[in-house]
């Protein structure tokens, strides 16, 4: 892993992450694009899962869940969580590039990360062929990415857009989707690797994957995460993030993108 990677990781605030401003509205969208796409509660392998927070989420819903993730704290901390459940999953460090997992041996695959971070194309589709491989034939493959238009738009959200070095990050993004930080802020991310929407599935079919649709995740609400802490206006957030979810020119709009996909029979 990219030493920038794993420093930005290592002080374990993922966890609490989806918690917190705008990440609670792709948590929840996440969550109830999943519920459409998921079979039955069923063998989940959730690749690079973080802190488990989607491991719990299924675990709870009945399904057999095995977590892997690149970054040791993460797994400890997965791993801590699985300990407080009925249905406990497991866990293990593990990285998307080399799946320690049979053929033909999940229903469903989830990339919900491991995307961001792996910045050369070929690394990306050799990620979703290996996923194709591991999940059973009609079996579900769901992956996300970050927007392309995600700083540019989180800058002008929070004002970062006049200071030069953040300039630069976004000018980067735009021309390339290449995402570098040279900093020691946070929340500006670490290296990664920025979607156009458009490259997401043709990434998936050409590791032979059948995308089933392509989803905008939080929709323009994210611009205003206060209005969650209302329910009514928390209400209107989902509704307009769900009007929005398949439309070609709104789908950057959305920090994150969602990808379904199957493996075909």
């Amino acid at each position: 892993m990219d030493d920038s990677i794993a420093r930005h990781y290592a002080a374990g605030d993922e966890r609490d992450r989806v918690r917190g401003g705008s990440s609670r509205i792709e948590f929840a969208r996440t969550k109830e694009l999943l519920e459409r796409f998921l079979p039955p509660p069923a063998q989940v392998l959730d690749v690079g899962g973080g802190p488990g927070v989607y491991a719990v989420w299924l675990a709870e819903r009945g399904y057999k869940v095995h977590l892997v993730d690149p970054v040791p704290i993460h797994v400890e901390q997965a791993a801590a969580a699985a300990e407080r459940l009925s249905n406990p999953f497991t866990a293990a460090v593990g990285d998307a590039r080399d799946l320690d997992a049979p053929d033909s041996s999940y229903d469903t695959v989830l990339l919900l990360g491991p995307l961001y971070h792996l910045t050369e194309r070929d690394q990306r589709v050799a990620v979703l062929s290996r996923a194709r491989q591991v999940v059973r034939p009609g079996g579900i493959v769901a992956a996300t990415a970050i927007s392309r238009f995600a700083s540019l738009i989180d800058g002008l959200r929070s004002g970062w857009l006049g200071d030069p070095i953040f300039r630069a990050i976004v000018d980067r993004d735009l021309a390339e989707g290449q995402h570098r930080n040279p900093t020691d802020r946070p929340e500006w991310f670490t290296t990664a690797y920025f979607h156009h929407p458009a490259e997401l599935s043709n990434e998936a079919e050409e590791a032979d994957l059948a995308p089933d649709g392509l989803f905008g995740i939080e929709g323009p609400g994210w611009l205003l995460p206060d209005l969650w802490d209302d329910p009514r206006n928390r209400l209107a957030i989902l509704d307009v993030a769900r009007a929005a979810e398949e439309e070609p020119t709104l789908l950057g709009v959305s920090a994150h993108l969602l990808l379904i996909a199957h493996r075909a029979e």
